[in-house]
């Protein structure tokens, strides 16, 4: 029986995870998302990462046995183990300041816009996040990096579809809904 194991993986705001719940909703299967694997359950959330044994150990349980399901989200580092489950892997890029802009409005929507304000209890890792995400395609500093990404995808023994995350959700559906058609099996 043919199976569809999609991941979806970018830079952080290049929306990835928007992407791979529109998909699977559309080809109606399971959504998982590496950050609910990667970050313990605290509050405020993203304070505590899980150990990889335990992440990896949760997605055996959770849906990696499973013929069809969508996971959003980066892997590279910790999440070599989930290779081969893959049938189609989806690499989004998208323009550094569209990230920015949505990193911004996405902690102010998890946060409150008052808590990422200049003076509010969350400004300071708000910003020192936004800056860290804003090396990625420099690939300057320590973890991801556009060129870490590009290495891993060219190891990759699966189709890789390269889709640029600034085109509408509806239209990236579409043609993810086309590419996991042609799977073989």
């Amino acid at each position: 029986m043919k199976s569809r194991r999609i991941h979806l993986m970018g830079a952080s705001g290049s929306g990835v995870t928007t992407i791979g719940r529109a998909l699977a909703g559309r080809l109606a299967l399971p959504h998982h998302d590496s950050d609910d694997y990667f970050w313990l359950p605290t509050a405020p959330p993203y304070q505590t990462t899980r150990p990889a044994a335990e992440r990896l150990r949760l997605m055996r349980e959770m849906f990696l046995p499973r013929l069809d399901w969508v996971l959003s989200g980066t892997v590279t580092g910790w999440g070599d183990e989930l290779v081969p489950f893959f049938d189609l892997v989806v690499f989004v890029t998208t323009p550094r300041e569209l990230r920015l802009q949505r990193l911004r409005g996405r902690e102010a929507m998890h946060f409150g816009a008052d808590a990422v304000a200049p003076g509010g209890w969350r400004h300071e890792e708000a910003e020192s996040f936004v800056d860290w995400a804003s090396h990625y395609e420099a690939s300057d500093r320590d973890g991801r990096s556009f060129a870490k990404d590009e290495a891993w995808l060219a190891k990759l023994p699966c189709p890789v579809v390269r889709v640029d995350g600034s085109r509408p959700l509806a239209d990236l559906v579409e043609q993810l809904c086309s590419e996991a058609q042609r799977l073989p099996g």
